[in-house]
């Protein structure tokens, strides 16, 4: 899942960003609403994670730019937790509301619902091949055995479960398992399947499709 942050306090947007990593997700940062604007403009976020005291753009501007685009689901942070506050940012276009502050377990939680409403509904635990993938929990098994994968291989192995054996393109998958600084000529992408098919054993389950990608299944 690609994430926009956008909070101009940098130790927060560092603390918060680490952890939305941990969890499987790229995770871009903007210090400002007028580069949230411009990063938008350029990358197909999932969710814009936005709070709503920025400089040189307010986050208003941006939560009702970034909704008529409807291209990103947007939950909106601040510090005020009034039910008035809340209602105008849901009327400016934001799809979910956190006040300051807040447990990061929730965070995590809205995030991943807000990512899985952005495009077809899909089960909470997903399973393909002998393959399940639990993303609240953060585990990964085949056939009962539990699997010990990094943050990037545990975002591969979701991506092509999630696509229900369709192929996922190495393109997609750098785009949303990798962030912003990721160099689109790396070879991350096939060394990361390379692993993550050795972790997952025999049978083989992630399969090359030539010219194409990857996809999984029997």
């Amino acid at each position: 899942m690609r994430v926009l942050l956008v909070e101009d306090e940098q130790p927060l947007a560092r603390y918060i960003a680490a952890g939305l990593r941990r969890h499987g997700c790229a995770v871009d940062i903007a210090a400002d609403g007028q580069s949230a604007l411009e990063k938008v403009d350029l990358v197909p976020y999932d969710v814009v994670v936005l709070d709503r005291d920025l400089p040189v753009v307010h986050g208003d501007t941006v939560c009702r730019r970034v909704a008529e685009r409807g291209t990103a689901r947007v939950l909106m942070l601040t510090a005020s937790g009034a039910v008035e506050d809340r209602v105008d940012g849901l009327a400016l276009g934001a799809d979910d509301y956190l006040g300051k502050p807040f447990a990061f377990t929730e965070l995590v939680a809205r995030v991943r619902a807000l990512g899985r409403r952005g495009g077809p509904a899909r089960p909470p635990v997903l399973r393909a091949a002998g393959v399940l993938l639990d993303p609240a929990r953060r585990t990964a098994e085949r056939a009962g055995r539990l699997l010990s994968l990094t943050p990037k291989e545990f975002g591969v192995l979701e991506q092509l479960l999630a696509a229900d054996g369709a192929v996922v393109s190495a393109e997609t998958l750098l785009d949303k398992v990798w962030d912003e600084h990721a160099d689109p000529f790396t070879n991350a992408v096939r060394i990361t399947v390379g692993t993550l098919r050795r972790k997952l054993g025999d049978p083989p389950v992630i399969h090359t499709v030539t010219g194409a990608g990857y996809r999984i299944g029997p």
